[in-house]
C-alpha cells in the first residue's frame, strides 16, 4: 500500500504547523461578502454508505480507526461496471512526493491504467511549488479537467476562485445523488465537509488518515533510556539529553512546529480552539497551556536536543540509521514507513502523557482529508457525469479491483502475490510509485492500515486504540469563517514565526504574548467570532486540563 505521505507542507493537515489556524485553508475559502459559513452549515453532506463485501481481518469503527487486512484479499470486489472516459482523454493537474514516474510513454503500468480507464488520463504531475504552477494555470484561463486544490499550500481567495473557475457540483452529489456513484457514498461525512465552500460541493474529498500527527522512536536507541514512552515533561527531555552524542547523535528532528504540537499534546493544548462552557471559542495560542509548552520547547532546545540544522533534508534516512532517535509523522501508519530504508525498523509510537502531574494530556485527531479536486467549469451535465465516473472509479478503497489497478497496476505485470502480500516486479520500482501518488493526492478512498509484515499493522491498531482514549477533534471541523478565508493565512504565519523565535531564544515569551494581542486585534477576535456563531449543539465544550 502507498506510503504515508511525510513531506513538511502536507504535515500541516494534521493540525501540526499552525495550532492557531481555523480550517485548513482550501476549507476557509468562503466569500470575503460574507454567508459562505451559514451556507455551509446548512449544506446536505452526501448520504453516508460504506460499500458491501469487503471483510478486514480487524474492524475499524466510526470514531476513525481503521480496518486492518492483514495480508492481501483472496477476492478483490469491483465497484463500477464500465470504464470511467467516453471522451478519449482527461486532463489533471496534480502532485507527487514520491520520484516522479517513469512517462506515460514508457510506462506500462500508466498505460495499462488508461485502458482500463477507457481513454487517456493525461496528468501533469507537479514536483515542488504546487501553488506556482496552480496560479500560473489558473492565470491562463486555459485549465485541465481536474486541478487538485490542497489544503495548506496558501491558496488564496478559494471561495471566489471556485465561483468563477469551477463547476458546482452540490446537485449530483448532495444527499442521496450520490448514491449513483458507490465510492464517493463511501466517503464519511467528516472527509465531505472538508469539500464544501460557500454552501456547495466542489469535488470528491481525498481522504487521509483521521488520526493525527504522532511522535516516533527509533527503538534501538531509546532502549538506552528505558524506551521511548515517558510519564512527565521532564523525563523526556532528561532521555533527550542522555541519548545526544555531540555531533553524531541527536534526540529529535529538526522542524520546530512539529516539536512543538507534540509538547502541547502533553499540557493539553486545546486542538487548535477551546470550546467555553458560553460557547465562544478560544484559541490555542490563547491559552496558558500554549504558553507553558513555550517555555518547555525553549528548554528543549537549549539542551541541544535538536538536530542542529533547521532545513536538514535527510531526516528521514537519519532517522533510519539512528543518529536522529525521534521524528513527527503524519499518522500512527507512519511507523511502518521507514522499514524502506532499515528492513528491521518498526518505529515506536510514543502515547501522549501527562506533562505535569494533574494535567490531563490529549491526543488531536487530523484534519482528515489533503482537499479536494473541482472540475473545470462547464455547462455539459454529460462532461460532469464523465468527470464523476472516473473520480468514483478512482476513490475506490482497498480491497477493490480498481484500486489495485491504481495503487500496484496488473498483476504478472507490475505484482504479484507472495506469502500474502503484494509484491513490486519488472518496471514497477520506477513506474508505480510516482504515479501512485499523484493519483492519491488527487483522489482516494478511505484508508485502510494494510504491511507487509502483518505483526506492524497489528502493533499501530493497537496503539490507534490507545490513541482514541485521548482524542479532541477540532471542533471546528467543516465549519468556515470569512475572515478566517482573508486574512487568517498571513496572521497566523506572523504569529507562528515569533513562537519559532521564541523557541530558538531570540525572542521572548512576552514578545509573543505581544504577537497574540496582535493577532487579536488584526482579526483573530472576529475570527473567534465567526466561528462560533455557527458551532454546532453537537459540538462539547472542551473538558478541563485538570485530570
Amino acid at each position: 500500500m502507498p506510503v504515508e505521505i511525510r513531506r513538511r507542507d502536507l504535515l500541516a493537515l494534521t493540525g501540526a504547523a499552525a495550532l492557531t489556524t481555523g480550517a485548513a485553508a482550501c476549507g476557509d475559502g468562503t466569500s470575503r461578502q460574507g454567508g459562505g459559513a451559514e451556507a455551509s452549515a446548512e449544506l446536505t453532506l452526501p448520504t453516508y454508505q460504506p460499500l458491501e463485501g469487503l471483510a478486514p481481518d480487524l474492524p475499524g469503527n466510526e470514531e476513525g480507526l481503521h480496518n486492518v487486512f492483514l495480508k492481501a484479499p483472496e477476492e478483490l470486489i469491483a465497484t463500477t461496471d464500465a470504464a470511467p472516459i467516453t471522451s478519449g482523454e482527461i486532463t489533471a493537474l496534480t502532485q507527487t512526493f514520491a520520484t516522479p514516474p517513469t512517462p506515460m510513454g514508457d510506462n506500462g503500468m500508466w498505460q495499462r491504467l488508461n485502458e482500463a480507464l477507457g481513454g487517456t488520463l493525461n496528468l501533469d504531475i507537479v514536483i515542488d511549488s504546487y501553488p506556482e504552477k496552480f496560479a500560473t494555470i489558473l492565470a491562463s484561463g486555459d485549465l485541465p479537467d481536474l486541478m487538485w486544490v490542497p489544503p495548506n499550500q496558501g491558496i488564496p481567495n478559494v471561495g471566489p476562485m471556485l465561483e468563477s473557475q469551477f463547476t458546482d457540483l452540490t446537485e449530483y452529489l448532495s444527499g442521496d445523488a450520490v448514491l449513483e456513484y458507490p465510492n464517493l457514498a463511501a466517503l464519511t461525512p467528516g472527509s465531505w465537509r472538508t469539500a464544501v465552500v460557500n454552501g456547495k460541493i466542489w469535488g470528491a474529498p481525498i481522504p487521509s488518515t483521521p488520526f493525527g500527527q504522532v511522535y516516533l522512536g527509533n527503538p534501538a536507541v531509546w532502549e538506552e533510556v528505558d524506551g521511548f514512552q515517558c510519564s512527565s515533561a521532564e523525563e523526556f527531555l532528561d532521555k533527550c539529553k542522555e541519548i545526544l552524542i555531540p555531533g553524531k547523535r541527536w534526540a529529535l528532528e529538526p522542524f520546530l512546529p512539529n516539536a512543538f504540537h507534540m509538547f502541547g499534546e502533553w499540557f493539553g493544548v486545546p486542538n487548535q480552539y477551546r470550546v467555553n462552557e458560553d460557547r465562544t471559542l478560544t484559541a490555542a495560542a490563547q491559552t496558558d497551556e500554549y504558553l507553558e509548552t513555550l517555555e518547555y520547547a525553549q528548554k528543549v532546545f537549549e539542551a541541544g536536543a535538536f538536530y542542529p540544522d533547521l532545513n536538514h533534508a535527510e531526516t528521514a534516512q537519519d532517522f533510519a540509521n539512528g543518529s536522529i532517535a525521534a521524528l513527527v509523522s503524519v499518522g500512527p501508519r507512519g511507523a511502518s514507513e521507514y522499514r524502506q530504508l532499515n528492513p528491521d525498523l518498526l518505529a515506536d509510537i510514543l502515547v501522549p502523557f501527562s506533562a505535569v502531574e494533574g494535567r490531563r494530556p490529549v491526543y488531536d485527531m487530523g484534519y482528515g482529508t489533503v482537499g479536494f479536486t473541482p472540475f473545470k467549469k462547464t455547462d455539459d451535465e454529460g462532461k460532469v457525469r464523465e468527470l464523476l465516473d472516473l473520480v468514483n472509479w478512482l476513490s475506490a478503497p482497498f480491497g477493490t479491483v480498481e484500486y489495485m489497478q491504481k495503487n500496484y497496476g496488473t498483476e504478472g505485470k507490475d505484482y504479484e502475490v507472495e506469502g500474502g502480500n503484494y509484491v513490486q516486479i519488472g518496471d514497477a520500482p520506477a513506474d508505480v510509485p510516482g504515479l501512485a501518488s499523484a493519483l492519491n493526492i488527487m483522489t482516494a478512498g478511505e484508508g485502510v492500515i494494510y504491511n507487509t509484515h502483518p505483526e506492524d499493522s497489528e502493533y499501530i491498531y493497537g496503539k490507534e486504540q490507545e490513541l482514541l482514549e485521548l482524542m479532541m477533534r477540532r471542533p471546528t471541523n467543516g465549519l468556515y469563517s470569512d475572515t478566517s478565508s482573508s486574512k487568517g493565512t498571513e496572521l497566523n504565519s506572523r504569529l507562528n514565526d515569533v513562537r519559532n523565535d521564541v523557541i530558538q531564544g531570540r525572542k521572548t515569551i512576552d514578545n509573543f504574548s505581544a504577537a497574540v494581542k496582535e493577532w487579536e486585534e488584526g482579526g483573530g477576535k472576529k475570527i473567534l467570532e465567526e466561528f462560533a456563531a455557527v458551532l454546532p449543539e453537537d459540538v462539547p465544550v472542551t473538558p478541563s486540563t485538570s485530570l
